[in-house]
């Protein structure tokens, strides 16, 4: 909730697309609508079999419309900051569809204070920090695998707890 808006600001002239549970497809004003309506695409984490033709679909429409993808790989925030381990798939298949693709690191901090007793009462006074790290090209790595695991190891050493 406290992540997409300040993202989607920072990259707008990339045209940010993201993968987004489906549960965010409703009931959060202008963030919903534009999930729903501006591209990206919402997975229902329950089913993986349609989750899957749903991120090579949308890794194709990254690749030939020229668009920024933004996923969150721990598939959930983490309730005292300590990073959960990413899930990889779906950075994987957006690797294979989208090849030219740069992959920009984003390190989100106190993020999960906002939200540590519930909706309410809200996080207030917290200060959510955002790192974006230098691009890193597919074409610089053995493989898809190494890329992930140097994103990961960017992304979990610049959390500060």
């Amino acid at each position: 909730m406290y992540d997409i808006s300040p993202i989607m600001w920072y990259m707008r002239k990339h045209h940010v697309k993201f993968v987004s549970k489906k549960e965010l497809g409703k009931g959060i004003p202008s963030v919903s609508y534009n999930l729903r309506h501006g591209g990206s695409v919402l997975i229902d984490r329950k089913n993986p079999r349609q989750a899957l033709p749903a991120m090579m679909k949308f890794g194709e429409y990254i690749e030939t419309n020229n668009r920024a993808a933004v996923i969150f790989p721990e598939g959930t925030r983490s309730k005292d900051g300590n990073p959960k381990p990413f899930k990889t798939r779906g950075i994987e298949i957006l690797l294979k569809k989208a090849p030219s693709a740069l992959v920009v690191p984003i390190t989100v901090n106190n993020s999960w204070k906002m939200l540590r007793y519930g909706k309410f009462p809200m996080g207030i006074g917290n200060h959510i920090k955002f790192t974006v790290h230098k691009p890193l090209e597919l074409s610089n790595f053995a493989g898809s695998k190494q890329l992930i695991e140097q994103v990961e190891k960017t992304i979990v050493e610049a959390i500060n707890i």
